[in-house]
């Protein structure tokens, strides 16, 4: 089985090399680490280290592993960590995310013999933990010849994925069977790669990394907040991270919204610092009072407040009543829910957030969130939050579920680590 593969994906690789070597002059990316990839890896010393190898493909996987590696490099101090990815731009964000981190960032080899044998030879891998749901069959196959550990952490296999993968059980029960441990998001990704030929007993639910964040705010320092913005007990919904035009959708909602709840807030925060003229010349035209968190303005005589500084928006999530993601009109792939769901805060956002696709889908599946197609659906929605209280606590509570179903993901991962080192 593994000849044939070798040999197709050679005969595929000769077939296109000369598209390849054209990309590779025209496109930077393309070429990116090539040298690496085909086994040209500097030599690592072992000085009574372990070598720890974490692999995210890109950017999304790199930003996932962010806090497991920084939690691995405190409980693994004195070992060395090498982070592979295989794309250009997950190169650059692990350079800008982790490179104080790990020891090495290079990329990840081709699934060739002499690239993955120069990889072993070179890296010295005591361990091998891939991101997500890759599966390599001829470097899984020499890990397990040379007794080298290999673990999938944070893995998934959407419902759609898994029916092109189930077409080749045949194959993936065999180079499954290669890995040590198999840890998987959710009961429905174990039960899916399990279908798929992973083996029932290495496979396991560890949770999802993105949803380890902490609440690190008190209800004391919740209320502090409150007390500053003088906000008393009136609602309010927080607009964050809006992109140009999502502005004028906030306001033209609020109100609406205002008309039928009179004593709602709304606290506004712009993405980009050079749009905040622009945002508030958009208030001024309203005719609403407002003021700017940057002159310390308060609630008590305002409508609105701009959020105009800096560092601040996720805490302030926790003294809101509902929360707008932006980013999500705009096209740019919203913005990353869970700093306003942490604090069991509902989240409504537009259409677009594939930044976050898999994030939203833990949080719309349990309710938690919701995903709107236009500015009248957003009024809708909001306003049954606001008005309807039942709904509102379930959707409360439902924040709540998601955080305790999917949190604790990077101790389990860890603690596997270290029962396998």
């Amino acid at each position: 089985m593994y000849f044939i593969y070798e040999f197709l994906i050679t005969v595929l690789f000769i077939i296109f090399l000369p598209i390849i070597l054209i990309l590779m002059l025209l496109k930077p990316k393309f070429r990116a680490g090539f040298f690496q990839k085909i086994g040209f890896y500097k030599n690592l010393k072992k000085e009574n280290q372990k070598h720890i190898v974490i692999h995210a493909v890109s950017v999304g996987e790199v930003l996932a592993v962010e806090k497991f590696v920084k939690k691995l490099r405190e409980e693994f101090e004195n070992e060395k960590i090498i982070l592979t990815t295989v794309t250009k731009t997950g190169n650059g964000v692990a350079h800008k995310k982790l490179e104080n981190t790990v020891d090495e960032i290079i990329y990840f080899p081709f699934d060739f013999f002499f690239a993955v044998k120069s990889f072993i030879n070179n890296i010295k891998p005591d361990i091998v933990v891939i991101a997500e749901t890759e599966i390599w069959p001829y470097f899984s196959r020499e890990l397990k010849n040379k007794n080298i550990p290999l673990l999938i952490a944070n893995g998934r296999i959407s419902p759609h994925s898994y029916n092109g993968y189930k077409k080749f059980k045949w194959f993936f029960e065999k180079v499954l069977s290669n890995y040590s441990q198999i840890l998987m998001q959710s009961d429905g990704d174990r039960e899916r790669i399990v279908n798929v030929g992973a083996p029932s007993d290495i496979t396991k639910v560890m949770g999802n990394f993105k949803f380890d964040i902490s609440n690190d705010l008190t209800e004391s320092d919740i209320l502090n907040l409150k007390n500053e913005f003088k906000l008393e007990n009136n609602p309010m919904i927080l607009v964050g991270s809006t992109h140009k035009g999502e502005d004028e959708i906030a306001l033209s909602v609020y109100k609406k919204l205002v008309e039928v709840i009179p004593k709602l807030k709304l606290l506004i925060a712009p993405r980009h610092p050079e749009r905040l003229n622009d945002v508030e010349n958009l208030i001024k035209e309203t005719g609403f009072n407002y003021g700017k968190r940057s002159n310390k303005d308060t609630f008590e005589n305002n409508n609105i407040i701009m959020l105009d500084t800096m560092g601040e928006l996720a805490k302030l999530y926790s003294i809101s009543k509902v929360a707008f993601i932006g980013g999500s009109f705009s096209g740019t792939g919203g913005h990353n829910p869970l700093e306003a769901s942490i604090f069991n805060i509902p989240v409504v956002s537009g259409p677009s957030t594939f930044n976050f696709k898999d994030i939203y889908k833990y949080l719309t599946d349990d309710n938690a969130a919701f995903v709107i197609n236009d500015e009248n659906e957003l009024f809708e929605s909001m306003l049954k939050l606001l008005k309807d209280e039942e709904f509102y606590k379930q959707t409360s509570d439902a924040c709540h579920k998601v955080f305790e179903t999917n949190s604790g993901a990077i101790d389990f991962a860890i603690n596997i680590i270290k029962e396998t080192l």
